[in-house]
């Protein structure tokens, strides 16, 4: 599969980049990750998952900007990082805290793009990607065009964004109400999302392991953002793969009980492959990547597209 991915070259990261963000009660930072030439260049926003930060998913942060993509990481204020209490009276919106955190960034692209040494004038601003874990995963499909039930089963707000025209959800949860634990049915209530309005175009992905204490369900819970919206989706299971699909949200953290560098170097490569498909339809890489998954003798997942 490498020899359809372009040579990395040298990144630049700034962080904290200070967003003003009145009425949040912490201003946002955010880190912005770049490789030092080329121009037009294309923009993944990512959204972590909980207890996470701007710190986190270097495995993937890494890849995506040596390999032609501005990476924008938010941190969000369930971050372990701001510690805020579970009493603290935004807790229960911090699901749609998280929302605007994205697209807080996606409205201040210019003190972002003039934050970072030499990144004046390269972005592609028709080309943003938006790109999550976990609940980031959730996070991101808001922007997709997934939306929150409320307790009678009708969609809340669209609180899609037309300058988002891609997406990568990496192991988002799936649907609520009964697929949920009486636990998680009564502290997440927002874990109950619709996807028959995420329209736009996403690579789900999932690993066939992922046994989440917040559902009922089996692994195939994190498939549903794929199997419940409209055509136009893809999805990559990934065998063997447990929650941190091998080890995406840091290069030694704790938290991965499926360390697997060649699972990790296949999402990289996979998410790169099909961004660059997405963006530019006359590229080839997705196609080639696919393609070098079925053929391999021993492949680590398989890939499939409505």
């Amino acid at each position: 599969m490498s020899e359809s991915i372009s040579a990395p070259t040298p990144v630049i990261s700034v962080k904290p980049v200070v967003l003003s963000a009145p009425g949040r009660g912490e201003d946002l930072r955010v880190r912005v990750s770049a490789p030092t030439i080329g121009d037009e260049l294309p923009i993944i926003v990512l959204s972590h998952g909980f207890g996470e930060s701007l710190n986190g998913y270097g495995p993937l942060v890494d890849f995506w900007a040596a390999h032609g993509f501005v990476v924008i990481q938010p941190t969000h204020l369930d971050s372990r990082t701001l510690s805020l209490p579970p009493d603290d009276p935004r807790t229960p919106q911090i699901w749609r805290f998280r929302v605007e955190d994205l697209k807080r960034v996606l409205d201040q692209l210019d003190l972002l793009e003039a934050s970072v040494p030499g990144l004046s004038g390269r972005l592609d601003r028709s080309r943003i990607a938006v790109a999550g874990h976990s609940w980031g995963g959730q996070t991101a499909s808001m922007l997709l065009g997934a939306r929150v039930l409320d307790p009678e089963g009708k969609a809340g707000e669209d609180l899609s964004d037309s300058r988002i025209t891609a997406g990568v959800l990496l192991a988002a949860p799936g649907q609520g109400g009964a697929d949920l634990t009486p636990f998680a049915a009564e502290h997440f209530p927002f874990m109950n999302p619709s996807f028959a309005d995420m329209t736009t175009p996403t690579l789900v992905i999932a690993g066939d392991r992922d046994q989440s204490a917040l559902s009922v369900r089996g692994p195939d819970w994190f498939t549903d953002p794929y199997f419940l919206s409209p055509g136009g989706k893809s999805l990559l299971t990934l065998f063997g793969a447990e929650h941190s699909l091998g080890g995406i949200s840091g290069y030694n953290v704790t938290e991965t009980t499926d360390e697997n560098p060649e699972r990790v170097a296949l999402i990289q490569q996979l998410t790169w492959a099909y961004l660059r498909h997405a963006f530019y339809p006359e590229d080839l890489s997705w196609q080639a990547a696919r393609s070098a998954l079925t053929e391999a003798p021993d492949p680590l997942g398989r890939v499939e597209c409505d």
